[in-house]
């Protein structure tokens, strides 16, 4: 496992060397491109603006695709470019000014050799055929998705889905990122798990900042589980809160949730490290997504409704355009569950999922057998 230090020193002559034998665009340097603008998205392509200015081994310019809306009468796009900040999406965060809106995806990612994914999944197989014919030669991939996918099979992890889709390396970046405390440059760590360690240092030097501290470990499907199944926990939590309970139940519903997610990425994956969990795509991650975020604010309204209104309802009130990740996982959780006959084995997550979908009442959060 590798442990970033506070602050990264400024690339090494052997670093940049390294990186630019795998260049590939015909800038002869590393090109980026963020598919995504939500609130993540676009706190994560402030750092990548940064760094592609600071750093030589990249193309100054990063696209960010947008999907095209009209705010206040005009494109998003056209706001953006001129404001320098995503009006609908990240108010309080300006954008660099080498940080360009596109509204067409494959002009956002043309020549990229880097490309970064943050995009609710359930988006991203048609998104990825359209990048794939317009990259640069020897491109990589990042995943800041957060989620999971099934088959016929059960499990699909989303970068394994961008790594047989786009077959590239892919890397995943996940942790502790309230988008709106990003916003600010409130300090802050990340977690990037790679296959190739190359990859993984080059896609740290794109994010580390002195506000954004990033971590490297050699586990993507330990760092991946985690950021998609902490938004189960946080939906949860987020009962707890609408029911008006106190910390000493909140705190046991965290350590629930926390000793699950464990037990399950163990039972469908081998060769993830212990050592994932305390990283801060693990308890980190875990701890701000059930006392912040969407999830947690989400879960608390329908609770405090008595299960009246429904998350859809609620999705559209209060995210205002974004998605809602901790019940959809919840019910592709459960899906794989139902398939193994494993319900029985994971009473936290079937729980959370019967709230949401079956209307199973709230109270019965801390009313079931957990032991």
């Amino acid at each position: 496992r590798d442990a970033s230090p506070p602050a990264v020193a400024r690339p090494t002559a052997m670093m940049l060397r390294s990186f630019s034998r795998g260049l590939a665009s015909s800038s002869g340097k590393e090109k980026i491109a963020m598919i995504g603008s939500g609130n993540f998205g676009t706190a994560l392509v402030r750092l990548l603006g940064r760094n592609a200015a600071k750093h030589d081994v990249f193309d100054s310019e990063v696209k960010m695709y947008v999907y095209e809306e009209q705010v206040d009468g005009r494109n998003l796009t056209d706001l953006i470019n001129e404001k320098h900040v995503n009006v609908k999406y990240l108010p309080n965060g300006p954008l660099p000014e080498n940080v360009v809106a596109v509204p067409d995806l494959a002009e956002a990612a043309r020549d990229a050799s880097m490309v970064v994914f943050c995009t609710p999944h359930q988006f991203l197989k048609p998104m990825i055929a359209t990048v794939k014919p317009v990259l640069a030669p020897n491109y990589k991939a990042l995943s800041a998705v957060k989620g999971i996918d099934f088959d016929d099979k059960g499990i699909v992890l989303i970068s394994d889905l961008i790594r047989k889709e786009l077959g590239c390396d892919t890397s995943v970046l996940m942790g502790a990122n309230v988008a709106n405390e990003m916003a600010t440059d409130q300090f802050c760590e990340t977690t990037i798990g790679y296959s190739d360690k190359t990859n993984g240092e080059l896609f740290r030097l794109a994010f580390h900042d002195p506000s954004f501290n990033v971590g490297l470990v050699n586990d993507t499907v330990g760092v991946e589980l985690c950021g998609a199944l902490k938004n189960i926990v946080a939906i949860g939590a987020g009962f707890c809160d609408g029911l008006k309970y106190g910390g000493n139940t909140k705190a046991a519903i965290i350590r629930i949730g926390l000793k699950e997610m464990k037990s399950f990425c163990n039972t469908f994956y081998s060769g993830i490290q212990d050592d994932t969990f305390l990283e801060s795509c693990g308890v980190a991650d875990l701890i701000t997504t059930c006392y912040g975020g969407r999830n947690r604010k989400c879960a608390e309204a329908y609770a405090a409704a008595g299960g009246k209104r429904t998350f859809d309802d609620i999705e559209k009130d209060i995210l205002k355009g974004q998605k809602l990740q901790g019940t959809l996982t919840a019910k592709e959780v459960n899906h794989v569950l139902k398939m193994k006959n494993m319900e029985d084995k994971f009473p936290f997550f079937t729980q959370v999922y019967k709230i949401s979908y079956e209307g199973a009442p709230v109270e019965s959060i801390t009313t079931t057998p957990y032991y």
